[in-house]
């Protein structure tokens, strides 16, 4: 096998890959949406720029407060307890009383500060996403 053939071939693959993954999402059901006064679209930031509100499929946005102009969430993580199906409970680790836990939305711009509250049986970390944060805070404790 040639350089051309090996770059031809995985080429393909990922086309192949690429549009089974789509006809595998096409028949997830639309995100959950609620007009109920706990989900509405937070207030438009003060700093930062424009934004489309996230609509998540749990439903609801972590709240907020303002605290000297940094945006204040609290996470707790906690054993949460969820009906899977008929008959069927699972206990799981989740935040603020459900698996998977809430959105937190910030805007670019913004400055947040998160509390965390580890109700867990066991030591935890949290793996940040869209935060820029020093590594010893983002991951696995020790390890990064």
């Amino acid at each position: 096998m040639n350089r051309r053939q090996l770059l031809t071939g995985g080429a393909g693959a990922v086309l192949a890959s690429a549009a089974a993954a789509e006809t595998r999402f096409r028949d997830l059901p639309e995100a959950a949406f609620t007009d109920s006064p706990y989900t509405q679209v937070p207030d438009r930031p003060m700093a930062g720029l424009e934004y489309n509100p996230v609509v998540t499929l749990n439903g609801w946005s972590l709240p907020w407060r303002m605290n000297t102009g940094v945006k204040e969430f609290h996470l707790v993580a906690e054993p949460v307890e969820r009906i899977m199906a008929d008959g069927m409970m699972a206990r799981l680790w989740g935040y603020n009383g459900q698996s998977t836990g809430p959105t937190i939305e910030a805007v670019e711009g913004e400055r947040v500060r998160i509390y965390v509250t580890n109700r867990l049986p066991e030591h935890t970390s949290v793996h940040w996403h869209g935060l820029i944060l020093p590594s010893g805070m983002d991951g696995v404790g020790g390890l990064s």
